[in-house]
């Protein structure tokens, strides 16, 4: 695993606890400490409260969809990096014209933590992009 130094703090937002949990035990594996918001409203109250590297935010979520919650954090927080993971394989152009990246969930274990290494300016060694 990269060890990442900084201690950097990221923002997982997703209504599947299961995927909490992954999200979680990958990038603290990684060196990174994290924060979960099971709701989109409990996650935008972390993001204007809390300095985070970046934010991890599913796109179907109940009572907000992670298209709004990405604007609204952007409204808030314009620099922080946002990216955006779900199961479906394509996202509407608006939705991905908010977010700094995309990650399918199917692609989650093998390329998320490259994207938010990228996105909070790291480049660990031996890490090639696709």
């Amino acid at each position: 695993m990269f060890n990442y130094p900084g201690r950097k703090m990221i923002l997982c937002i997703d209504d599947d606890d299961g995927m909490l949990r992954y999200q979680k035990a990958l990038l603290e594996r990684s060196g990174y400490k994290v924060l979960t918001a099971e709701s989109a409203r409990q996650g935008l109250g972390i993001a204007a409260a809390c300095a985070v590297a970046a934010v991890v935010v599913d796109y179907h979520m109940p009572e907000m969809d992670g298209h709004q919650v990405a604007s609204e954090i952007r409204r808030l927080k314009p620099s922080i990096p946002i990216i955006m993971v779900s199961s479906d394989d394509t996202i509407p152009e608006p939705a991905l014209n908010v977010v700094d990246a995309f990650v399918s969930k199917n692609d989650a274990s093998r390329c998320l933590l490259p994207v938010i290494a990228r996105m909070c300016g790291e480049n660990p060694s031996g890490f090639q992009e696709n």
